[in-house]
C-alpha cells in the first residue's frame, strides 16, 4: 500500500471527538463506546487536559476511533475571536483552523486547541451535556463554535444526577445539532451503542459503509463473547461437579476424623474454581479492572444449600425439581450407595426409585460423607465428593448465569463495585420441559463422574438455551 492509499484508508476511518463542558461525562461516553475500562474517569472538573485516542478494535481491525478531549474553558472569548476574524459563513471552518494554528502555544487556550485540533483534522463531533442540570446559555458559545467547524455532529444528553431537564436540553440542542439522543453512558444497553453508529452513518455518508461493517463486527463480537462465556461456565461445571478430594488411610484407620479436613479442602477448591470462572468471563468482556462483591458459594455444611430459601434464591422450585426428575430418583442409588460405602447390595437403586424426586430432600445431608476405597499396598483411599445431589449443579449454574448476565450488560464506564445480585425467581420456567430434562441428564452425568468429554459441545448447546432463558427471564422482570 503506497502513501496515497494509506492516507485514503486513514481518512475513511471514522473518528469521533467527544467534546463538551468539563465534568459532563465525556470520558464515560468514550469508555463505553471504546469498550475500554482503563480510561480515567473522575468527578473533579478538568480531569482530562490533553486529547487521547482510543481505537475500538476487533481482531486487530480498527473499526472506529474515539478521542477524549478536554472541556471548553473560554468558549465566549474563543467565539469572539472567530467572529472578529471571519468575513463570511463560507470561511468559518478555515477560521477555526486558523485559531488552532495561532494559539497552539498559548496556555490560555490549551484546552480549546486540544479539543478542536482533531475536529479540524476531520473528526466527527459527539457533544455531551448533563441532562440532570438546568440548561443555561453559557453552552451556546460552545455549540456555536462546533457549528462553525462544519463537521458532522450529534449531541448526547448524559444523565448524571437524579434531576431531569432533558426536555429543555433537547429543545436547545435541536437548534444546533441534526441528531440529539439521550444516552446514559454508565447504563445504556448495547443496542444504544449501535444506534449511535447508525446515526453517524446518516450524517457522514463517506463513513456509512465503514460504520455498517463496524455494526456487523460488533454484533458478531457480542455473540462470540456470549459463546465464550458459555464455554467457561461449561468447563467450570465439569470441574466443580466432578471434583473429589482424597487422602490415604492405614488398613485399620478410621475415616471419619478425616471428614472435616477433606470437606474444607473440597469447599476451598470449589470456591477457587468458581472465582477463576468469574475472572475468565470478566476478561472476555474486557472488564479487567472490575471490582466485584459476591457472596461465597454456600456448601452443604453451611446451613442451607438444600433449604427452600436456597431453591428460591437460585430459581429452583420444588415443583420444578419433581417435574424434571431431580433428586434421589434422578441420582438413582448412587447417593445411598455412597453413604454406605458401596455395601448397600443394590438397595440404593430400589429406594431411589421409590422415593423419586422427593428423596432429594431426605438424602441431601447424607451425601456429605467420606467414601473409602479397597485396600491396596497397605493403604486405602478416602474420597470426599463429588456431591451427587443435582441441586448443587443448579446452585453453581444459577450463580454463574447471574454473574454472566450482569457482566455482559455492564458498560465500561462503570466504576462502581459490581454487586452480583441474587436471582429471586424461577428462570427455569422459561425452558421447555424437554430442555430442562436434557440439561438435567447432562448435569447428573457430571455429578456421577460419567461425563464423556466428547459431549462437551452438547452441554454447551444446552447451556446456551439456559443462557437465553435466563436473559429472557431477566427482561421480563422489568
Amino acid at each position: 500500500m503506497d502513501a496515497n492509499d494509506t492516507g485514503k484508508a486513514a481518512d475513511s476511518l471514522p473518528r469521533f471527538a467527544v467534546v463538551g463542558h468539563p465534568n459532563k461525562g465525556k470520558s464515560s461516553v468514550v469508555a463505553t463506546l471504546a469498550q475500554n475500562d482503563s480510561i480515567a474517569i473522575a468527578m473533579e472538573p478538568g480531569t482530562t487536559r490533553d486529547s487521547h485516542r482510543y481505537p475500538m478494535k476487533v481482531d486487530d481491525v480498527t473499526l472506529y476511533e474515539l478521542i477524549d478531549t478536554p472541556g471548553f474553558q473560554r468558549p465566549r472569548k474563543l467565539l469572539a475571536w472567530l467572529q472578529g476574524h471571519s468575513l463570511s459563513a463560507s470561511d468559518r471552518p478555515d477560521t477555526v483552523a486558523a485559531f488552532v494554528n495561532q494559539h497552539s502555544d498559548d496556555p490560555r487556550y490549551h484546552d480549546e486547541c486540544e479539543l478542536l485540533r482533531p475536529i479540524v483534522a476531520g473528526a466527527g463531533i459527539i457533544y455531551v451535556v448533563d441532562g440532570s442540570v438546568p440548561y443555561n446559555r453559557e453552552h451556546e458559545a460552545e455549540m456555536n463554535i462546533l457549528r462553525w467547524t462544519g463537521r458532522p455532529s450529534l449531541a448526547l444528553i448524559n444523565q448524571i444526577g437524579s434531576d431531569d431537564y432533558s426536555a429543555d436540553w433537547e429543545a436547545a440542542l435541536g437548534q444546533y445539532f441534526q441528531i440529539v439522543r439521550r444516552f446514559d453512558a454508565v447504563r445504556a444497553p448495547f443496542e444504544k451503542h449501535l444506534d449511535l453508529l447508525r446515526s453517524f452513518g446518516e450524517l457522514a455518508p463517506k463513513w456509512r459503509e465503514t460504520l455498517d461493517a463496524a455494526l456487523e463486527y460488533l454484533q458478531a463480537l457480542k455473540f462470540g463473547r456470549d459463546h465464550q462465556a458459555l464455554e467457561q461456565i461449561a468447563d467450570a461445571l465439569i470441574d466443580m461437579l466432578g471434583h473429589q478430594e482424597t487422602a490415604r488411610l492405614g488398613e485399620h484407620q478410621d475415616a471419619r476424623p478425616l471428614l472435616p479436613q477433606l470437606r474444607q479442602r473440597w469447599q476451598a477448591w470449589q470456591r477457587e474454581r468458581e472465582q477463576r470462572q468469574r475472572r475468565a468471563v470478566e476478561d472476555i468482556y474486557l472488564h479487567r479492572r472490575l471490582q466485584r462483591e459476591e457472596s461465597d458459594l454456600t456448601l452443604p455444611d453451611e446451613s442451607d444449600l438444600f433449604s427452600e430459601r436456597t431453591r428460591q434464591l437460585w430459581g429452583i422450585s420444588k415443583g420444578q425439581l419433581a417435574a424434571a426428575g431431580f433428586g434421589a430418583g434422578a441420582v438413582g442409588g448412587a447417593g445411598l450407595d455412597a453413604v454406605t460405602f458401596g455395601h448397600s447390595l443394590g438397595t440404593g437403586a430400589l429406594v431411589g426409585g421409590l422415593l423419586g424426586a422427593a428423596g432429594s430432600y431426605f438424602y441431601s445431608d447424607k451425601l456429605n460423607k467420606v467414601k473409602v476405597g479397597p485396600l491396596s499396598g497397605g493403604f486405602r483411599e478416602a474420597v470426599y465428593g463429588p456431591l451427587k445431589d443435582p441441586q448443587f449443579a443448579y446452585v453453581v449454574l444459577g450463580r454463574a448465569l447471574v454473574h454472566w448476565y450482569q457482566v455482559s450488560q455492564r458498560n465500561h464506564a462503570g466504576r462502581d463495585v459490581l454487586v452480583v445480585t441474587d436471582s429471586d425467581g424461577h428462570w427455569l420456567d422459561v425452558l421447555s420441559r424437554g430442555d430442562r430434562n436434557a440439561l438435567q441428564k447432562s448435569l447428573q452425568a457430571l455429578a456421577r463422574r460419567r461425563f464423556d468429554p466428547s459431549k462437551r459441545q452438547r452441554l454447551i448447546e444446552q447451556l446456551e438455551l439456559a443462557q437465553q432463558a435466563f436473559a429472557q427471564w431477566q427482561l421480563e422482570q422489568f
